[in-house]
């Protein structure tokens, strides 16, 4: 254990959990949130919507922007405008609840537009944009991994998003139930972004060893912060990496592979988003779930990914290629999508399962297999136009996610 701790992965594993376990706090509460403050279903679809949106620009730019000035500092930017934005999502809890406008349309369903949801939406957006830290983090370990471990660490990875999945969710549901009700998770999310900061900048090493550290970040040597230097190691052959971290959406295409990876991305993250983005809402609206059976339902499943993620991948990807990983996770997610369709809580139980173990095993290989394309160079940008890849998808599906339970809550009635 102390060697896993003293490990060189460690601290990028530990700045993602972090960085999930604050997101996750508030998957569960994010639709009673809306309900409460005038919104439906609807709003809520394209408040999730605005997230993935604003990461679809922001995420290729600081991956890119990773490769010229090091990951360690653009991770520390993406954890700043997370903490600023979940500042922004707790001042809507303060602002009063003055009506901006209402509608009541077959179109949209019946909702009322407050001062505080407005807030609520200009905080997504702002943490959309400078949400690249996943990308960066992939580009990270990338970086760190050689083709021996690539999928070990990768796994480990995930593993790390699942536990704050698995925990997340969990105490979401608990600490909603206080007298503090939402206001708790999104108070320790804040809490969690900010630790996260100092996570980064105290325990994390930057990857590109040709990145000289500038100095300190302040408001004074800002510009410094900035700067981009590189060591001799770069002397030859500058002209190749200047190259490299210059190279933009065509020139990554390009690459051998990287087409049919971001095809594979986009079509796994067009299933997901229709799973996570109607789930809430068909718990909340048809199931008459509460935060507490939502966030045990979310908990479960990132529970099963740990265990695939950790132990099970890693003893897999010894035996299987990460190509058929990634055909198995597949066909798995498919028989778990087709009977999430079914009305029975076993069956419920036991797709979410399948996509757990589907999930796990497919997510980590598809990851070591884009981070082996391109070159160290360029992985900011590879990684950064893939998670626009996956974001691309949710921003249409979270409203036809709703429309569809519309459908159904029709039907029900």
């Amino acid at each position: 254990m102390i060697a896993f701790i003293k490990s060189k992965i460690f601290p990028i594993l530990l700045v993602n959990f972090i960085g999930i376990l604050g997101y996750s706090l508030v998957i569960p509460i994010l639709i009673f949130i809306v309900t409460d403050f005038g919104g439906n279903g609807f709003i809520y679809g394209i408040l999730g919507a605005t997230y993935p949106f604003f990461q679809f620009t922001g995420a290729p730019i600081l991956g890119k922007l990773s490769d010229k000035i090091g990951r360690r500092k653009v991770l520390i930017i993406s954890q700043a405008g997370t903490f600023l934005a979940w500042l922004l999502f707790l001042l809507a809890f303060i602002l009063p609840e003055t009506k901006l406008w209402e509608q009541n349309a077959e179109f949209t369903g019946s909702y009322m537009m407050t001062l505080p949801l407005l807030v609520i939406f200009i905080a997504r957006m702002f943490d959309g944009f400078t949400g690249g830290n996943v990308s960066v983090a992939n580009a990270y370990m990338s970086d760190i991994s050689t083709d021996a471990d690539r999928n070990k660490n990768f796994g480990k990875m995930g593993a790390s998003t699942s536990l704050g999945f698995v925990i997340g969710p969990a105490f979401a549901g608990l600490l909603a139930s206080t007298i503090l009700r939402e206001v708790l998770p999104l108070i320790l999310a804040a809490l969690i972004s900010l630790i996260a900061i100092f996570v980064i900048k105290f325990r994390l090493k930057e990857s590109i060893p040709c990145v000289v550290d500038t100095g300190k970040l302040s408001i004074k040597n800002i510009r410094r912060f900035f700067q981009v230097e590189h060591k001799d190691c770069f002397t030859e052959g500058s002209e190749t990496h200047e190259t490299e971290t210059k190279k933009g959406w065509k020139q990554i295409l390009q690459i051998k592979g990287v087409l049919l990876l971001y095809s594979i991305y986009f079509l796994t993250f067009l299933g997901f988003s229709l799973f996570y983005a109607g789930l809430p809402i068909y718990a909340n609206t048809i199931l008459d779930w509460s935060a507490i059976d939502l966030g045990i339902f979310l908990a479960y499943s990132s529970l099963i990914m740990v265990i695939v993620q950790g132990p099970i991948l890693n003893k897999l990807s010894n035996l299987l290629s990460s190509h058929t990983l990634v055909l198995i996770g597949s066909l798995l997610l498919a028989c778990s999508f087709f009977l999430l369709s079914k009305e029975s809580i076993i069956l419920l139980y036991v797709a979410n399962t399948l996509l757990s173990v589907g999930n796990g095993l497919m997510w980590p290989s598809f990851l070591a297999l884009l981070s082996s394309t391109g070159s160290k160079q360029s992985q900011g940008a590879i990684q950064g136009y893939g998670t626009s890849m996956g974001s691309s998808p949710v921003c249409s599906d979270l409203y036809w996610a709703e429309y569809f339970l519309r459908i159904l809550r029709h039907l029900y009635s």
